[in-house]
Order: C-alpha cells, then structure tokens, then sequence
C-alpha cells in the first residue's frame, strides 16, 4: 500500500510519516518548493515538490496511491495572514479532495483541529456533535479550518471517503517551528513565562495523534469526525507538570485577563509599527479566554486511539527541545 502526505515538513505529518514507514506503508509527500524538509531528512519517503492549488500536479502525486493523508495547513495567529490561510487551508484542501474523488482513492483522512469544533457554555469538554458556527471561530486561522471541514463533509457527500480527524493540543519530538503550544513550552524552558492566565487545553502526545490518523484510515466512519485528545488540563496545571520535568519553577503570578488583553494590543500595534511579527499575538489571547476542553471518548472506544500519559509525552517534548538547542537544559527532571 502507498499512502500520500500533505504537510509532511510539519509536526503532526513528520510524526505521521514515521509511524507509516515503521508499519512498512510506502510513503510518498507532498513538500511545497523552498520549505524546509528538516524533518523527513533521512525517511525513505518519496518527495513530490508542489504546491495544492497545482491541480494537475495534485493528480500526479496521487497516482498509483490508496490512502490520502491531508494534513498540510498554513498555521498562523496573525491576521495579516488571512487570506493566504484561506487559500492554503479552505481552497488548497478543496482541490486536493475534489482530484481525490477525481482519481478514485480509496481512503482519505483529513485534519482538522478542536478550533473548529463547538465549546459548550456549561463549562463540560466539548466533543464532534457540540454546536458550533462560522461565528464562534475566533481569528482567520479558526475560521479557515471550521471552512476546509465544511469542504471534507462536502466532499464526503459527494461520495469521497473521508475520515475527519481533529486533534488537540500534540506535544512531543519533531515540533520544528515549534507550533504554539509548543512555543510555550520552549517560553517556559528558556523562563520567559512571568505569569500565566486561567485557560486550559486538551493535551495529548504527538505519536499518539499520527496513530490516531492511521487507526481513523483503517477504522473510521466516513464522514465522521473524530477528536484525537487526551488530558484536559489548565495552563497552571501544565506549568506545574513542567516544573517537576525540568527543574524551571512555574510562573506563580495570575495574569488577569483583561491585562493580557491590552498587552497583546500593544505588542500588536509595537509590532506593526516595526513591520514585524507580535511576540503577544492578539487572536492567541483571545483564543485563551476559552477553556478548550474536549471529550476524546469516540476515538479511543472507536479507533482504539492510544492514551499516553500526558507527563510522558511534556517530557519528551522537552527533552527534544533541550536536544536541539531550543533552551538550554538546567537540570531537575
């Protein structure tokens, strides 16, 4: 069996690949030109250089392939980064899915994120039927991806068989941007984390999201959607795991929200005055006044998804980060 994978540079498809290649699937990616392959350097994969609004060469890097592994997406907190988010995540996944269908691939899994799932008001994790619009994506990158799931339900209709998966918060080896959860975790190492505000996260390991990907191709419904989580815990809760992995103390100060508020808009108009990237982004803290707390129990009863514990998987994150210079190790753990 051949499998194609979009986003492979990034850190849930550089996970994924690995997984592939250890179940001995033949592996082939698709890289856009000029991005960084640190992470498939070395991987016996095949590499097709392009880009997803390229339709024709979409055809190509699918044929002779069974299963398709959309996990490619623009990620940014930035909203000058709108439109390209649009085009790379709502029109790039469009045209993948619709030369998918086009070819006759007999599997596809796409991934979406829990940013694109509904958060009840009551407070209870949220899960794949948890009532959600367009409305209730809070920044460009929410709203892109809560439209590429529209597409893969669409294309589902259309007779695709595609699998939706939604992951929470990966942590763990191979985060080469790092991503921003991982960010903040490379904040914290390096101790540049004097506070921290009260919002929460579904953690779950990275190994066990690509995992899921492939246990989704084998297992899942299609059309279905299902969350790849694990661990719901707060911000502080997590400073705290980390504190005893690496001997950093925990930021003990509570950030109100509305001084987090006004912090991010003045790191945002600093930023734009100097034509650089805001080290607060606006949309992140407003991403954080909700709890993202989902229920991951379909995956795990459905797909057999694995539950690594959480602390296992900040300690390999964190030994990857010390490993390739990220922050410099200061013992404890």
């Amino acid at each position: 069996m051949k499998a194609l994978v979009t986003g492979a540079t990034g850190f849930v498809g550089a996970n994924l690949v690995r997984e592939l290649l250890e179940d001995g699937t033949a592996v082939r990616v698709l890289a856009r030109p000029g991005t960084p392959r640190t992470t498939i350097e070395h991987l016996d994969v095949e590499v097709v250089s392009g880009d997803l609004q390229d339709r024709e060469l979409l055809r190509q890097a699918l044929n002779g392939c069974q299963v398709l592994y959309h996990v490619a997406a623009r990620y940014s907190l930035s909203e000058k980064d709108a439109a390209e988010m649009y085009r790379a995540n709502v029109e790039g996944t469009r045209n993948i899915l619709e030369v998918a269908l086009d070819v006759g691939i007999e599997r596809v899994v796409y991934t979406s994120t829990v940013g694109a799932l509904g958060i009840p008001k009551d407070g209870v994790p949220g899960n794949e039927n948890t009532p959600v619009t367009l409305n209730d994506m809070v920044g460009a990158y929410k709203r892109s991806k809560f439209l590429a799931e529209r597409e893969a339900e669409r294309m589902a209709r259309l007779g695709l068989p595609v699998v939706i998966v939604n992951p929470s918060a990966p942590i763990g080896p191979w985060d080469v941007k790092p991503t921003p959860t991982g960010r903040t975790l490379v904040d914290y190492l390096n101790g540049q984390m004097p506070g921290y505000i009260h919002t929460g996260l579904n953690l779950i390991h990275v190994r066990d999201v690509a995992r899921g990907h492939i246990l989704a191709a084998e297992k899942g419904l299609v059309g279905e959607k299902y969350v790849l989580g694990n661990t719901n815990l707060t911000l502080r809760e997590i400073f705290h795991m980390l504190e005893r992995i690496s001997g950093v103390p925990a930021p003990r100060w509570r950030i109100p929200y509305p001084v987090a508020l006004l912090a991010a808009g003045a790191s945002e108009l600093y930023a734009r005055v100097r034509r650089q990237d805001s080290p607060i982004p606006l949309t992140g803290v407003r991403i954080a006044r909700k709890i993202m707390f989902f229920d991951a129990s379909k995956a795990v009863h459905e797909l057999h998804l694995p539950q690594t514990p959480v602390e296992e998987a900040l300690r390999e994150a964190v030994e990857w980060f010390w490993a390739h210079g990220y922050a410099p190790r200061k013992g404890g753990g």
